[in-house]
């Protein structure tokens, strides 16, 4: 069955001197009929159901030649046949009042836009944060039964290129999760199918008791609300987005203070190394005590291979805690830290949001500092006739004050299949902080050559 009702934004604007203009919406759903389904997302998923992920793909006029917004939407309604749950709406137990998809085929919410600008303009601004006008910035709520999980935007450059931005319910699955949906949409845009059958995403993944008891609750988890069912975190401050487009020179120059006058130091991979120096830098310039504690949340390296299609919210979830000032360490000895000593969190995460699945409102991104290694995440999978995106950039929304870090793959990692951990590529590095320590955070970086 196909759900696709036209209308145009009652806020569209045609002033072609505006970054995005020309909006209009419509809905898509999947080419079958589900049928009288419910998916009941585990104690993790509804940990994240405050925090929503922002993907903008930026596609190269020869990448997207003849991909009008039609054929793009045929290839959606065979797509979401294997992601049924993706096209649901929530609604609440009757017993407990947790929230689970009824899988009722009401689609996702398509976003064609139109913008003046060149793609290689949109990739070059100085202000990242303009890049977000080009997903949508939807939340669950505060009907939730109308409210669509996934956005997917395409925006006409006037180069012939465009974006396509990916908002999606971090409810729904973690970054792997949401970059194997968009691989997979790019498959059938390519002519091709996947090789899972799209029963995979049937079996809701299961709670799993801890192994052993949980004596308070963990640091890294902050409750807020309640909330209702408006799902978006209240603002606690005004919050600025940079980010830092790192070559390889920069990253083997930094490696190099690494291990200046200690040779003896175990090697230290790209994510930690950045992680460390900007861990020390907030602290520097962060006004009352220091983030000695700090979430990490990266790819679970024990996370079954059978569910590598399906959307979770595997990743692992840890905490790191510091007994020496930030501020006055070297980074290696926060590198080593963040790389040994950061302690799994999930159970305790999943036994809190078990306490009350229907009231448990709580973020985990900035709850405090947060370091999220994307660097294995397949973002430039999205491949059309063999060509990878130009770029991709990804941002989280409903991060506490204490902010956020993701360290993404930047496009020539695209070329080495080998390792995902090796400096041969650069790394594209986002941080969304209080947006009253930018300048200060820019000045701390650069000693250490990180600049944009």
């Amino acid at each position: 069955m196909v759900v696709c009702s036209t209308m145009k934004n009652s806020n569209d604007n045609h002033n072609e001197d505006n970054l995005v203009y020309g909006i209009r919406l419509s809905s898509v759903g999947s080419a079958t009929v589900t049928g009288n389904l419910a998916y009941e997302p585990n104690n993790m998923d509804l940990a994240m159901k405050v925090h929503y992920l922002r993907v903008v793909y930026f596609l190269d006029s020869q990448a997207i030649e003849g991909l009008i917004p039609f054929k793009l939407k045929e290839a959606i309604f065979a797509w979401l046949c294997y992601y049924y749950e993706s096209c649901g709406r929530f609604r609440r137990s009757e017993e407990d009042g947790r929230p689970f998809i009824k899988c009722n085929d009401c689609g996702v919410r398509f976003v064609e836009a139109k913008s003046s600008k060149t793609l290689d303009e949109w990739i070059q601004m100085e202000d990242t944060s303009s890049q977000r006008l080009l997903v949508a910035d939807n939340v669950l709520g505060p009907e939730l039964t109308f409210s669509p999980l996934v956005f997917l935007q395409i925006t006409s450059f006037k180069c012939g290129g465009l974006s396509l931005g990916l908002s999606w319910a971090h409810v729904l699955g973690d970054a792997f999760s949401a970059a194997n949906y968009m691989n997979t949409l790019a498959l059938f845009l390519n002519g091709l199918k996947p090789k899972f059958s799209p029963s995979l995403n049937k079996k809701p993944a299961r709670n799993l008791k801890p192994n052993k008891p949980i004596n308070s609750d963990p640091s890294s988890l902050k409750i807020v609300g309640p909330l209702g069912d408006h799902w978006i975190m209240p603002f606690p401050c005004e919050m600025g987005t940079i980010s830092l487009h790192l070559k390889p020179t920069q990253l083997t120059q930094l490696q190099a203070k690494f291990y200046e006058n200690d040779s003896t130091l175990s090697p230290i991979q790209s994510f930690e190394m950045l992680s460390a120096v900007i861990w020390r830098a907030i602290a520097r310039i962060k006004d009352g005590p220091e983030p000695n504690t700090v979430t990490v949340i990266k790819k679970d390296a024990a996370s079954p291979i059978e569910d590598a299609m399906a959307l979770r919210n595997n990743q692992f979830v840890g905490s790191v805690k510091a007994e020496f000032s930030i501020g006055k360490a070297h980074p290696k000895e926060l590198a080593a830290l963040i790389q040994d000593r950061a302690e799994s969190i999930r159970d305790q995460i999943e036994e809190v949001v078990g306490r009350d699945p229907g009231g448990c409102d709580c973020i985990i991104y900035g709850s405090n500092l947060t370091f999220v290694n994307l660097e294995e995440v397949d973002f430039y999978g999205f491949e059309l006739k063999g060509l990878s995106p130009r770029f991709v950039n990804c941002f989280v929304d409903g991060v506490g004050e204490e902010g956020v870090v993701l360290v993404l793959p930047s496009p020539k990692d695209i070329n080495d299949k080998s390792n995902a951990k090796t400096l041969s590529g650069g790394r594209t590095v986002t941080i969304i902080l209080p947006k009253n320590y930018m300048v200060d955070l820019k000045k701390e970086l650069k000693e250490w050559g990180l600049s944009a």
